[in-house]
């Protein structure tokens, strides 16, 4: 009996730890209180507890498809441009993804106020970013094209992701759910009539298709994300299998097109990449600790 009580809280203490280095890696120093704060802070929230964004954004296959949403939105010359020139992701991968993080977590958990804060700020950031290609074509970060490219290319990846990796995948009609709850977020940043069903996805998808190709800059973001990630050794096996994962989730153009700069471990055949995938986001789910309950109030 001693046996088993010591062996089970070796467990719960390596479970502790593992959940506590992702999600600090994840959410940074300021993730527990903002996590707190985002959660249980009373007040009406733009996504009532049932919505299917709460739903896929809540799951472990975040991991696959934010990974995945970022090598596919480096796929547009413009958006790349921008990100390469003004996000810093190099010199502060971290941060960009803490960031990130908790933009997707209050948006989609917080409340209404703190979600149209949130909003503001990014769409304020968004207003200062401009620029050049390399081949002297002008962008904005603002420009409603490239904030719809960016968001459909996350919808497109969150959705595929749950869908073969979430602990509980959506019918048909939530799938659209999740799209029209997404659409919410989107307009508020500025994106031009983004997609509230897969059918209209897909139509936009096949719209950006002609423009998207690799760039020397999507290329060195490839590198970067699937050869370089500043994680420590005992992070590399399952970052790579994340990393498989997420490159088997691209369409098919979209994963050859980065599997060129993935190292062979990466390129994995299809099964293999999916059943890495699957021991991967059901680690990080086990690590995880739950969110703590909403206080909703009118």
């Amino acid at each position: 009996m001693a046996r088993v009580s010591v062996r089970a809280t070796t467990v719960r203490r390596i479970r502790r730890q593992a959940g506590e280095a992702v999600f600090l890696r994840v959410a940074g120093p300021d993730g527990p209180r903002n996590r707190a704060r985002i959660h249980t802070t009373p007040g009406p929230r733009w996504f009532t507890p049932d919505r299917p964004v709460r739903r896929v954004h809540g799951d472990a296959s975040m991991f696959v498809g934010g990974l995945a949403a970022l090598l596919l939105q480096s796929l547009h010359p413009l958006a790349m441009a921008a990100v390469a020139a003004h996000s810093g992701y190099r010199g502060d991968p971290w941060g960009r993804l803490q960031r990130t993080s908790t933009f997707l977590a209050v948006t989609t958990f917080g409340t209404s106020s703190d979600a149209e804060a949130a909003v503001a700020l990014v769409r304020a950031v968004h207003a200062r970013v401009r620029g050049r290609t390399a081949d002297g074509v002008p962008y904005r970060a603002d420009d409603p094209e490239l904030l719809t490219w960016v968001h459909i290319a996350e919808a497109d990846c969150f959705l595929r992701a749950h869908q073969r990796y979430g602990r509980r995948p959506l019918d048909s009609a939530g799938c659209d759910a999740y799209l029209a709850d997404t659409a919410r977020v989107a307009r508020a940043l500025g994106a031009d009539r983004p997609p509230e069903s897969e059918r209209e996805l897909a139509l936009r998808m096949a719209r950006y298709r002609p423009d998207l190709r690799p760039t020397a800059a999507s290329r060195d973001t490839a590198r970067f994300l699937l050869t370089e990630p500043p994680l420590p050794g005992a992070a590399r096996l399952p970052y790579a299998l994340l990393a498989a994962a997420a490159v088997d989730l691209l369409p098919p153009w979209a994963r050859s097109a980065v599997a060129e700069n993935a190292p062979v471990a990466i390129r994995m055949p299809p099964l293999a990449a999916r059943a890495g995938g699957h021991a991967v986001t059901r680690a990080i789910r086990w690590a995880l600790p739950s969110a703590p309950s909403d206080a909703l109030s009118g």
